[in-house]
């Protein structure tokens, strides 16, 4: 979001040293963005091997970033220290005396050694390469594997609304950032947005079809999906996953592929509709919209058509035709 604000002075106006632009440019493109794949691989770690592994998974995501290996390296270097950790937790034994010492500087000590020299000589430099690569494509490659790219991250987020899937194509996109690669970004935000806006399209549709709660839980979806919130959707996909999830892929998967298709780039990771607010963050805005808007009419049309009536809907409907 630093980012994003110093462009409100101009897209370039951040080039000018002492200026307001400059020193936001600093706290998101040189500091946010440096602690991103440390940070990243170090809670990695710490997901596998809690407390002992959050060191090695820094400093394995600092030497990523150092070697050029980016997010890829990152992910590795937090698996990698993760498991190293665990490993010697498990198979590591001191005297008694000694025993406090291991989780606090044996393990974390033996895991950094291993992660770094495995990052160093082992990992960094294909890594590297293939995150070159990989920026080279995505900075290179022709509308048809745009729109392509475009369809796999919209559907990504859109599969299980905040869960694995959809944590996994948001990271891809965020750790493209760094690369000032911010096209994936754009299609990722706005697949997101798309499931919990559809779904309260759908409530608005749709009335007699869901429960009162339903409809208040639509539009608190509603206004969760312009915040670029997926899980506003979760109440209603829980209850009636058969079609609110393919409802909300295919139309996550049309906004994906229409702001590849205009080539939208987002300079910030967050903020939903309300980065349209902020010159220069979305690039083109206008069409950035048409493609939000879009994917949720599709989403929320659809599944306004294949919902069944819920049972007390369907007898106040009796009541009121009587």
């Amino acid at each position: 979001m630093s980012i994003a604000l110093s462009f409100v002075f101009g897209i370039e106006a951040f080039k000018e040293q002492g200026t307001l632009a400059a020193a936001l440019m600093k706290i998101g493109g040189e500091s946010a963005f440096a602690l991103m794949v440390p940070v990243l691989a170090g809670f990695i770690a710490f997901s596998i091997a809690d407390r002992p592994g959050l060191a090695p998974g820094l400093i394995g995501g600092m030497l990523a970033s150092a070697t050029g290996a980016g997010f890829l390296g990152g992910i590795v270097a937090g698996f990698l220290a993760g498991y190293s950790a665990k490993f010697l937790a498990e198979k590591v034994r001191l005297p008694q005396s000694m025993d406090a010492l291991n989780p606090i500087l044996i393990i974390p000590l033996v895991a950094s050694l291993i992660t770094g020299l495995v990052m160093i000589y082992i990992v960094g430099g294909p890594v590297s390469a293939a995150m070159e690569g990989l920026t080279h494509f995505l900075n290179t490659m022709g509308s048809a594997n745009a729109v392509l790219l475009g369809v796999i991250l919209g559907c990504m987020m859109c599969f299980d609304l905040g869960g694995p899937v959809n944590k996994a194509a948001y990271t891809f996109g965020v750790g493209l950032l760094a690369s000032h690669t911010y096209a994936p970004m754009a299609a990722v935000m706005a697949a997101g947005m798309v499931p919990a806006m559809g779904m309260g399209l759908a409530t608005f549709l749709a009335k007699r079809k869901f429960a009162a709660s339903e409809n208040e839980a639509g539009k608190a979806s509603f206004v969760l999906g312009l915040c670029f919130i997926s899980e506003g959707a979760i109440p209603f996909a829980a209850r009636d996953p058969m079609r609110v999830i393919p409802c909300c892929m295919l139309g996550g998967a049309l906004t994906g592929a229409l702001s590849m298709l205009f080539g939208a780039k987002l300079m910030a990771p967050h903020g939903g509709l309300f980065v349209l607010l902020i010159p220069n963050a979305i690039t083109p805005p206008l069409l950035y919209l048409v493609a939000i808007i879009a994917g949720t009419l599709v989403t929320g049309i659809s599944y306004a058509i294949l919902k069944r009536p819920e049972q007390n809907s369907a007898t106040e409907l009796d009541t009121a035709k009587a």
